[in-house]
């Protein structure tokens, strides 16, 4: 078989990388046939993609979080054509994404090839993210907690306020999904957590939460409850990727919400994100 040469994705590349994605079922939104998510990853991490006689076979991407000696390379995507499983082009475009030593991490499904490879690069296994779905209609916002919608820049400015990270990109990204909405969360009126929600389709949900410092764990769970409870599906459900030590887990599946399915967190460390308190977008974390 003649090489796989990796290079840097362009704009050009996304109709091949969309049916890699396809390839591979990925066909949701905001997923690597969606033109507005790999434009964002173009616009703001580091895509390339494997080519072979001509044809992109294969892609990967990564974004920076953070900035300095605490910034984390996130693992956005990495998909190969079903075709060329076990021909060494995952790795290849790994190798590209990832030279030399840092800090890592992602959320790995459940392929057989894809737990072990990340293995080979550093990372651990940690903790299934579980994908949640349920109705919003069967949670109550905790006593105190009120949700209010407010303006990407203002959740990204609470976030890096927090948590050092500038996630202002992201924010506004995540804010243009269908459905896109940024909230506020309250108890008794103290700012308490950020959040975005949006998504088309089965993949409505919480995208992205962060708590403040303040906050402790009955806050962490109450937080989530409350923004999901303020959100207004066209069907009443929606879905919120949770950590499984996080708090909000018990009291989710106590009223009636069900595991679709699960990935499992991957890291150099396993501190780069903490279990109980955030809730991370598998995307962009």
């Amino acid at each position: 078989m003649t090489e796989i040469e990796v290079r840097d994705a362009v704009a050009a590349d996304l109709p091949q990388i969309a049916a890699v994605a396809l390839a591979t079922g990925q066909d949701e939104e905001w997923g690597g046939a969606d033109p507005a998510y790999m434009t964002h990853l173009l616009a703001q991490g580091n895509v390339v993609v494997g080519v072979l006689d001509g044809s992109v076979v294969g892609f990967g991407a990564t974004r920076q979080i953070g900035s300095g000696p605490a910034a984390v390379s996130m693992l956005c995507d990495l998909f190969v054509s079903p075709r060329l499983h076990g021909a060494g082009c995952g790795r290849a475009l790994l190798a590209r994404l990832w030279p030399g030593d840092g800090r890592r991490m992602t959320f790995s499904s459940l392929h057989r090839n894809a737990l072990p490879l990340y293995t080979g690069f550093g990372l651990d296994a940690w903790w299934p993210l579980l994908y949640l779905r349920g109705r919003v209609d069967a949670i109550a916002a905790p006593a105190g907690w009120a949700a209010e919608a407010a303006d990407a820049a203002e959740v990204a400015a609470l976030e890096l306020a927090w948590t050092g990270a500038d996630r202002s990109a992201d924010h506004h990204a995540w804010a243009a999904r269908p459905g896109g909405t940024s909230l506020l969360a309250r108890h008794d009126g103290q700012l308490l957590a950020a959040a975005t929600a949006g998504g088309a389709g089965s993949g409505y949900g919480l995208t992205h939460l962060a708590l403040a410092p303040s906050a402790g764990s009955a806050d962490a769970a109450a937080a989530v409850l409350a923004v999901l409870a303020a959100l207004e599906p066209a069907d009443g459900q929606a879905l919120a990727c949770v950590p499984a030590p996080h708090p909000a887990v018990r009291a989710l599946l106590g009223t009636g919400w069900r595991i679709d399915e699960y990935d499992i967190f991957m890291a150099t460390d396993p501190d780069l994100i903490d279990p109980y308190r955030a809730v991370p977008s598998p995307a962009l974390a």
